[in-house]
């Protein structure tokens, strides 16, 4: 078993609080991953599960046992972090078999893991090899495979692909899943990068300044963050925001106005609107569940193969003929971005109508950030 619960947990380095009021529980064999900005405190958080930080505040609990004093070496978990740490005298079969031989384990035994451990992470070969000859993507399948070898309740995992070029890292991503699932082990794996964190996860825990924000499976984030954050962090390219005021059930904003009558607003009258870029479309194949007509001029374009990233600048039909695209501000805020079809031939400066997909729409609050709603489906038509 490999249940995890953190309950309250806070860690404070002096005045600096990196991780505030943490509550996690992670079910036996899950596959969490922890994402958000840098500084955020996901390898911090990791770090007290793993035991090298003890919370300010706080307890930490594996199979109900508080574990939150326990030396690491007591709490069942097999930990591999970005920092590499292998010893640099020993071989790659000694490094990976270290812990098994300290254990006591069966010489037949240790060599039996670390051989299917070595043709897992493809290290066939290599046994017999120093770190100091090895690339820093072959010393970190090293750092993976002695976790393996181990067999533990929890495995702990810092980004541990970074080293790694794009295609083995691709590869090791489904290989990390089949081993998670071949073990049944619970693996809290810490990333930058969302989409291993999409692809790979039973859930996502997605943290900002210290605080938990959602934690749900991948595609809940994605369809219904929890907030703003949320909405901007999951998602690429970014989820476009435009903030503005409800008047008689209509949204009104300085790029466009919305007919949000069927969304269900909880009285807010400050809301900011979330759409994704792929939720943007051409007015002419507009559908019943789209918004009315938006004028808008392209500002640049991406062609990046299976699609275009169109970015635009919304604003209505009588204003668009009279301001000067240049004084807009220069941080780009005026932009709106949407994905087109590589079918589709757009050039700077062109005038496009658009509109949004309703039931892709989302709304926050703009002073709390929380999410008001999440899309809504079309009216019925009454049959005459």
């Amino acid at each position: 078993m490999g249940s995890l619960r953190l309950s309250n947990v806070t860690k404070r380095y002096d005045d600096v609080v990196a991780v505030n009021d943490m509550n996690l529980d992670i079910e036996d064999s899950e596959f969490i991953s922890l994402v958000g900005p840098s500084g955020c405190g996901k390898s911090t958080t990791l770090k007290m599960i793993g035991g090298l930080e003890h919370p300010s505040e706080g307890t930490v609990r594996i199979d109900g046992e508080d574990v939150t004093d326990d030396p690491p070496k007591d709490r069942g978990l097999a930990m591999v972090f970005q920092n590499i740490a292998l010893f640099p005298h020993m071989n790659v079969y000694d490094n990976m078999s270290y812990g098994l031989r300290i254990r006591g384990s069966a010489s037949d035994e240790i060599d039996h893991r670390v051989d299917e451990a070595a043709e897992t992470l493809k290290l066939e070969g290599m046994l017999d090899r120093m770190p100091s000859e090895l690339s820093g993507g072959q010393r970190q399948r090293v750092a993976i495979g002695r976790a393996i070898v181990r067999e533990p309740e929890v495995f702990l995992m810092d980004e541990p692909l970074a080293n790694l070029d794009a295609k083995l890292r691709v590869h090791m991503r489904t290989e990390l899943q089949r081993i998670q699932r071949k073990f049944n082990v619970t693996t809290i794996y810490v990333t930058h990068d969302q989409e291993e964190a999409m692809t790979m996860s039973d859930r996502v825990a997605i943290i900002n300044d210290g605080e938990l924000q959602q934690i749900a499976p991948p595609l809940e984030c994605y369809h219904e963050p929890e907030n703003r954050f949320v909405a901007g962090f999951i998602g690429s390219p970014s989820m476009n925001f435009v903030e503005g005021t409800v008047r008689d059930g209509r949204f009104e904003s300085e790029k466009f106005d919305l007919d949000v009558r069927d969304f269900d607003l909880g009285g807010a009258e400050h809301l900011t609107v979330g759409i994704r870029p792929e939720d943007v479309y051409f007015a002419e194949s507009k559908e019943t569940n789209s918004s009315e007509p938006i004028r808008a001029t392209v500002d640049v374009t991406e062609p990046i193969g299976e699609k275009v990233f169109v970015y635009l600048y919304t604003q209505s039909e009588n204003e668009l003929s009279n301001r000067d695209l240049t004084d807009i501000d220069a941080e780009g805020r005026s932009q709106f971005l949407m994905s087109a079809p590589p079918d589709r031939e757009v050039s700077e400066g062109d005038t496009i109508d658009v509109v949004l997909d309703r039931r892709s729409i989302h709304l926050f609050d703009t002073e709390t950030g929380e999410a008001v709603a999440h899309g809504v489906e079309p009216k019925s038509t009454p049959t005459p």
